[in-house]
């Protein structure tokens, strides 16, 4: 069964829009937790627009008591400290040493994750090999964010990374616009189990998220063996109809299916 890994991003983002510590996200944690997730994904961004270092420390610290539990980090590695309090992205994976590390190649100036690396161009691949390495070393698996390429997967092969994360926004909105089992989704899903076939077949590990949901996640994750599932969105906008446990517990029964 693909694992769900619950990214919290939007439980912080509204916790700022007031200030204070409600909603408490190590509460959400928790509950999450109980309700069955596999793990919890924070992707703190330079501006501090939802999760705050704070948050990826407390969550840390919280998730020492559950060592079944991932704790999973996107974000950019080339993002360095910032004047606002911001670590920078290697400190905050040096100081917490999640299980995993997901490499996105976003900007600070971005409203979401939207693309996967590059690494056709040569000093992408040598950056990001280096960071591979680097986290490597201090235990943590590292997975890069990709577009269903099998250049670029190849590739993620070659610079030594464990796993990748496909970026599945493209084909949601497909599906979106034209149904899940229109013929052209179908095209565009096809893409994705080359990608993570060719991924398989070179010994990486397959991940997947964005826009994820619970009417196409299993649709998804029947393509091939998909590791783990990073969902966010969706699920916490879910929840705020049914509840964050119950939500859950429905994503799960998805993957289950």
């Amino acid at each position: 069964m693909t694992r769900l890994s619950v990214n919290v991003n939007k439980i912080a983002w509204l916790r700022n829009a007031r200030g204070g510590s409600r909603p408490d996200l190590v509460a959400s944690c928790a509950t999450i937790l109980r309700a069955g997730a596999h793990g919890i994904t924070v992707h703190p961004r330079p501006d501090q627009r939802h999760i705050v270092p704070d948050d990826v420390t407390r969550i840390h610290e919280f998730l020492t008591d559950h060592p079944d539990i991932e704790f999973n980090i996107e974000g950019n590695p080339n993002a360095g400290k910032a004047d606002n309090g911001y670590p920078g992205f290697t400190t905050l994976i040096e100081t917490t040493r999640p299980h995993q590390c997901t490499l996105v190649p976003d900007s600070e100036d971005q409203l979401t994750s939207d693309h996967g690396w590059d690494l056709k161009d040569e000093r992408t691949f040598q950056s990001a090999a280096a960071h591979v390495r680097r986290y490597q070393d201090l235990g943590v698996r590292t997975s890069l964010f990709l577009d269903p390429d099998l250049n670029q997967v190849k590739r993620a092969s070659e610079l030594g990374a464990d796993r990748i994360e496909l970026y599945t926004g493209p084909w949601v909105d497909t599906t979106e616009d034209f149904g899940l089992d229109s013929d052209i989704a179908n095209e565009r899903l096809a893409a994705y189990k080359a990608a993570a076939d060719r991924a398989i077949e070179l010994g990486l590990g397959v991940n997947a998220g964005h826009d994820l949901n619970q009417s196409n996640v299993a649709k998804f994750c029947a393509i091939a063996d998909i590791a783990e599932v990073s969902i966010g969105h969706a699920l916490v906008s879910d929840a705020l109809d049914d509840g964050l446990s119950t939500t859950v517990k429905r994503y799960l029964a998805a993957l289950d299916r």
